[in-house]
């Protein structure tokens, strides 16, 4: 078959699939022209984070303070990573779209949300030597089925070239739901829960990783993921979340 024909047959294809499913938004499922994508409503709700941000926490600037500034927050409780980024503010919008894909089989929702961190997360992934998905203890990857931050990290993968690699990071022990704690409490939750693999340290040692997770609350997570790859002698540890939440006291996730 030559590229013309080869071109029409996939065209009629998409557009005979169009007619019995239509591409709905992935946010409020109304009616599209495309799938996987968002309704224009439901794209201008998202409060993307945009330069100038704190270096450290990725928190947004009121104003540019200058390449590499950090912000009081991050000088008063230092973060165990080196830096961190997010696409947009955890509110009502962003958490529609994370709750769809964290627990409603919704995996085309995770296109988009790594589409718009790869945009937030450039440097960061420019840099990388590896993408490290935040693991979920067996249990509960068991219940759940899937990972969502190894989708989301398996998409970024894709889109810059980056190996994506979950073993280099397991969750050793179970541990409650981080929904609704506080932050000193989510700490002592998470607090030596993750650790690399005898077998996965040498792919450690002396590397970039980046840590791939759908959203950053206060950041006890990330912290105890990051301590895990430092102690194990990674060179650099980045977060790139989906969303940020910029009032970790208000938790509302």
């Amino acid at each position: 078959m030559n590229p013309t024909a080869s071109a029409f047959v996939a065209d009629f294809g998409r557009s005979l699939l169009h007619l019995v499913m239509p591409p709905l938004c992935i946010a409020c499922r109304s009616s599209l022209a495309d799938t996987k994508s968002l309704c224009t409503a439901c794209w201008t709700k998202l409060n993307f984070i945009e330069l100038p941000v704190c270096e450290r926490l990725g928190t947004p600037f009121p104003y540019d303070q200058g390449e590499g500034a950090v912000s009081a927050a991050a000088i008063a409780d230092p973060p165990e990573w080196d830096r961190a980024r997010g696409a947009v503010a955890f509110d009502d919008a962003s958490r529609q779209l994370i709750h769809g894909l964290k627990y409603h089989d919704r995996h085309e929702t995770g296109f988009v949300m790594a589409r718009l961190m790869s945009r937030a997360g450039r440097e960061l992934l420019d840099g990388a030597d590896a993408l490290v998905p935040v693991p979920l203890y067996r249990w509960r990857l068991w219940q759940r089925r899937y990972n969502q931050s190894m989708l989301l990290a398996r998409h970024l993968g894709a889109m810059s070239g980056k190996p994506v690699r979950p073993d280099l990071l397991a969750r050793i022990r179970s541990t409650p739901r981080q929904a609704g704690l506080d932050a000193a409490t989510r700490r002592r939750n998470v607090s030596n829960a993750f650790k690399v693999p005898d077998a996965a340290r040498p792919d450690v040692i002396g590397h970039a990783m980046v840590i791939v997770d759908d959203v950053l609350t206060t950041g006890a997570t990330a912290r105890a993921a990051a301590l895990a790859l430092k102690a194990a002698g990674a060179s650099r540890v980045d977060v790139l979340a989906f969303a940020l939440v910029l009032q970790p006291k208000r938790l509302h996730i």
